[in-house]
């Protein structure tokens, strides 16, 4: 069956994450799906650099304190690979200077673990809407 003229189809907006925590990563992981997102979740960031699918998506949601690679390197890292997204860092170890850096580094977003949902969902769905996508 063919789309009616006029209709373009559905795009989803598809979310890079990234957390070394299983925990806060699978809990993010169900409250971005369960708001209709597409989400890719990696264990660390060398996982995810190592995705070629990675390159096609729309945002990145990383933790900035991680064993293989940190949030701002990763940002750099896929970036230099063409990825052009938006970003989100979210870190137990905020300050007013790591948010400097972030943004400095593209980040659109630095998010404040623990109480981080609210702050993701808002932040998740501007850049959605901002790239006419909507949730799958």
């Amino acid at each position: 069956m063919s789309e009616p003229v006029g209709k373009q189809p559905a795009t989803s907006f598809t979310i890079l994450l990234s957390d070394d925590d299983h925990g806060v990563r699978r809990s993010i992981q169900l409250m971005l799906r369960a708001r209709g997102y597409t989400v890719r979740s990696y264990t660390s960031g060398r996982a995810l650099l190592a995705d070629p699918r990675s390159l096609r998506a729309d945002c990145l949601v990383v933790d900035y304190h991680m064993p293989d690679v940190d949030g701002l390197n990763l940002l750099k890292r896929l970036q230099a690979k063409g990825w052009d997204g938006s970003a989100i860092l979210i870190s137990a170890y905020w300050n007013p200077t790591l948010e400097a850096r972030a943004r400095e580094a593209g980040f659109g977003d630095v998010i404040a673990k623990p109480a981080i949902a609210r702050a993701l969902l808002e932040a998740v769905a501007g850049y959605s809407r901002k790239a006419g996508k909507r949730c799958a």
